[in-house]
């Protein structure tokens, strides 16, 4: 059986640890990012960039769509670059409404 959950996955190139813990430390405060939707963090290390992924279920990808809008204001907030986002198939469509 596969796990039918998505991700829309943001790779953070050259944010430090410090940087990331506020950025982590926001979004677990932040209701946009609340339940059934869940945040997957991957720490900045020497040898990969930090990463956030939005992880949610097809029938999510509304709520999905705008709490990646709201990591999108929170990275600027923090005055980071993001160096890639991935979305996959469909929800790319519903972020443009």
């Amino acid at each position: 059986m596969t796990d039918p959950r998505q991700g829309i996955a943001f790779t953070l190139d050259g944010v430090d640890e410090l940087t990331f813990t506020r950025i982590l430390r926001d979004v677990l405060h932040d209701p946009a990012f609340r339940r059934p939707l869940q945040i997957q963090a991957q720490e900045p290390r020497p040898s990969a960039p930090a990463r956030l992924t939005v992880v949610f279920a097809p029938g999510d990808r509304a709520r999905a769509v705008a709490a990646m809008q709201r990591l999108k204001t929170l990275l600027l907030r923090h005055q980071v670059q993001v160096d890639s986002v991935r979305v996959p198939e469909g929800a790319d469509r519903d972020a443009d409404n």
